[in-house]
């Protein structure tokens, strides 16, 4: 499951396989599956990987899909950048269209969870690129997630972020004990806990202690608090395209009222709540979270 340096290596027999890709000045570790002209682009979510998708890449694949699931920047064998202000969601969220453009495919579906969710929703309501749909998995719209943070329950739930406006302390912390907090992020929140081995925290764990990359990781948040000016939303924040939320309801990180009100942003709106299943959603429940998005999702 683990190469040498780290790095996740897929089994043979799942159909994926790791690749790079050159986009947007950066070279990304892209986990790849099935073939055709329709990208389903999968981004993972802090602290998470391209791996975070095993159980959802060979679906997607059998529906017709190409799909790419890249170690976002930073992260794994991808890129570093080595400023906060590289982490800016601007510049993120432009790595996702150029991923689009040198794929060659005609046309794109999102799938994304937590930071890649935040991402996701940038990319749709800012129409970057046309996409045909959308789905978010425990990230909300951001003008849902700005209102619920000025309220004290979600406040309290995102403390984490201020956190990681220190400087050094937080990459210590995060790596301190053979990278334990990693490890417990997953772990302790999750509900099925089976879902979360040693093996599978190994992945996560080797790839925050590769050089620079809990840095690179938690520079995300740093960029996000200084660089709030890089990224506006048009459209006054609506998405043009059907859009799938799949939320776990036992999420420690974000309340379900961080999803009220969504429906004023997206016309084609479909929510699927499990409860019982934590934040880890897509591997936590994969067998539920798959089979509504064979319900929900066109083969390609």
């Amino acid at each position: 499951m683990i190469d040498a340096a780290g790095g996740w290596r897929p089994d043979p027999g799942s159909g994926i396989t790791i690749r790079e890709v050159a986009a947007n000045g950066l070279t990304f570790e892209v986990a790849e599956a099935g073939q055709g002209d329709h990208l389903a682009l999968c981004l993972h979510g802090f602290p998470e990987l391209n791996f975070a998708w095993r159980y959802q890449m060979p679906l997607l694949a059998a529906k017709g899909y190409r799909v790419w699931a890249p170690n976002q920047r930073g992260y794994g064998a991808t890129s570093r950048p080595a400023r906060v202000s590289d982490y800016s969601a601007d510049r993120i969220v432009a790595d996702a269209a150029a991923l689009f453009d040198a794929s060659g495919a005609r046309t794109l579906t999102l799938i994304a969870h937590d930071w890649g969710g935040a991402i996701a929703w940038m990319f749709a309501i800012n129409r970057v690129r046309p996409i045909e749909r959308l789905v978010v998995m425990n990230l909300p719209h951001p003008m849902c997630f700005a209102a619920a943070l000025r309220h004290w329950p979600q406040r309290r739930r995102s403390w984490y972020i201020a956190f990681f406006q220190l400087p050094w302390l937080p990459e210590r912390m995060m790596l301190a004990r053979d990278a334990a907090a990693i490890r417990r992020a997953f772990h302790a929140m999750a509900v099925e806990k089976r879902r979360f081995p040693a093996d599978v925290l190994d992945v996560y764990a080797r790839n925050a202690q590769r050089p620079g990359a809990m840095t690179a990781m938690i520079n995300w948040y740093r960029a996000a608090a200084r660089h709030r000016d890089r990224l506006t939303l048009s459209h006054g924040g609506r998405v043009a395209v059907p859009v799938l939320i799949i939320w776990g309801e036992q999420d420690k990180a974000l309340g379900l009222e961080t999803l009220d009100g969504t429906e004023l942003y997206v016309p084609d709106l479909t929510v699927r709540r499990l409860p019982g299943v934590s934040h880890w959603v897509q591997q936590e429940a994969p067998e539920a979270v798959n089979t509504i998005l064979a319900e929900w999702l066109p083969d390609a």
